[in-house]
């Protein structure tokens, strides 16, 4: 990661960490890194979610890009996957994404889309972190004609959901589905796309205020969908992000189906028809046991990577493989697009569902998962730092891994995306596990958060 960059772009408290003078030079600096040999006046999407801060965040940004000659077209609250798959569509110099995804409403962030619809490189980041560590000084700013102006387009939501409803191909008739948009950028699409599938769709999480975007909604708030799920009968339930580039679901009886199972089901299927490309899923070192032992008793190879969806998406490109994504929800087909895209995954597992003629249960009956205990240890940056050098923990977490022997692991990391450093304990004894984490826990409260 680098200083301001994290796994998803910049994030933080959106008007202390994330600030807008710090917008304004990202914007300045993306547009000098990104169109410096392109010998033509720059054209930059910006989409946002439903956040209170997005606009501000919006404006600022958009006054940086235009101080240094870019025009700037504005496409809205709309979902990050589209923001990806339109930048192709509409052959722009590049896209930005004001969000923080599944984060509460007092966060917010910038992720940059270069033209191919991929997210930058680390080495692309990295020039446009030295813009703003000196303040973008020795930067020509734009004067007369040659400031960049501001259009605002209408047409993003209906050409993104037309691509995904191509790129789905399937009939969803007969499904009776609770679709949960976490009050955030997805509804407009989802509304649109699943009941024009086929599916007969109930919508909850559709009223964004500013302020309500993952409040108590959406994956990673799954309590009220499940619920809403077994009271009114659906067939299943599926929930997205507040920016829409995650999908997890549940079952008819309620019972989450995460993301580790969505690629089981989907790359078993892609198996079927011949399309998995390698014989293989790329998922991070957070997936499941379980999930692994089951791919390997269907022949199909697992490749695991560091936490975060750039690093899946690196090998998936690197090593020409098909499917891959995170436990979270995040999963990328790369058949079909360039970044993770909750809708697009939810249309492919509901055609799944109905060809199948199963009930979601049988599905989500996969495998078994191994028991797993996470807990998220609130941390700041110099304690996220700190944590990182300390041998004596380093050791002591070692120690606790060799306790599990085979029976279990062990994975403690920093967030880089969040305030926190996760404890991971996963194996056959939840007692044992949950015993464990709770050490490892209090041994990074004694040395890095108290101490």
């Amino acid at each position: 990661m680098g200083k301001y960059f994290g796994t998803d772009g910049v994030r933080g408290v959106a008007g202390a960490d994330l600030t807008c003078e710090m917008a304004m030079l990202i914007g300045r600096g993306a547009a000098a890194v990104l169109t410096s040999s392109t010998g033509h006046k720059p054209r930059i999407l910006i989409g946002k979610d439903t956040r209170q801060s997005g606009d501000m965040l919006e404006a600022a940004l958009t006054a940086g890009l235009c101080s240094v000659g870019a025009d700037v077209e504005s496409l809205g609250v709309v979902p990050t996957p589209a923001v990806a798959y339109l930048v192709r569509k509409y052959n722009t110099d590049a896209g930005v994404v004001i969000s923080a995804s599944h984060n509460p409403m007092e966060f917010n962030g910038i992720k940059i889309f270069a033209g191919t619809g991929y997210k930058l490189p680390d080495e692309v980041e990295n020039e446009i972190e030295a813009y703003i560590d000196n303040q973008c000084a020795g930067l020509k700013l734009a004067t007369g004609d040659d400031v960049g102006r501001v259009t605002y387009r209408t047409d993003g939501i209906k050409d993104y959901t037309d691509y995904l409803y191509e790129s789905i191909n399937g009939d969803l008739s007969g499904l009776n589905v609770c679709i949960d948009c976490a009050n955030g950028a997805s509804a407009a699409v989802a509304r649109q796309l699943f009941p024009r599938l086929g599916a007969k769709c109930t919508f909850i999480g559709v009223e964004p205020d500013g302020k309500n975007i993952n409040a108590g909604v959406g994956s990673t708030h799954l309590d009220n969908l499940e619920k809403a799920v077994i009271e009114g009968g659906f067939d299943c339930g599926i929930a997205f992000d507040g920016d829409a580039d995650r999908c997890l679901a549940c079952d008819e009886k309620g019972q989450e189906i995460d993301g580790d199972k969505v690629i089981a089901l989907l790359a078993m299927n892609m198996k079927e028809k011949g399309c998995l490309d390698g014989n293989t899923a790329v998922v991070t070192v957070m997936s499941n046991l379980g999930f692994i032992k089951f791919m390997e008793s269907q022949g199909i190879h697992t490749e695991k990577t560091a936490v975060g969806d750039r690093y899946v998406l690196e090998n998936m490109r690197e090593n020409g493989y098909a499917i891959g994504g995170e436990q979270s929800g995040h999963v990328i087909l790369l058949h079909h697009a360039t970044t993770g895209d909750g809708e697009l995954t939810a249309g492919k597992l509901l055609k799944l569902l109905a060809k199948s003629g199963k009930k979601m249960s049988e599905l989500n009956g996969i495998y078994a998962q191994y028991p797993q205990v996470l807990v998220n240890v609130v941390a700041n940056a110099a304690q996220k730092a700190a944590y990182k050098e300390d041998k004596v923990l380093a050791d002591f977490i070692e120690n606790e891994q060799q306790k599990l022997m085979d029976m279990g692991r062990v994975l403690v990391r920093v967030s880089g995306t969040e305030p926190k450093i996760r404890v991971m304990v996963e194996g056959q004894d939840l007692e044992a596990i949950d015993l464990c984490a709770k050490r490892i826990v209090d041994k990074i409260n004694e040395r890095i958060i108290e101490g």
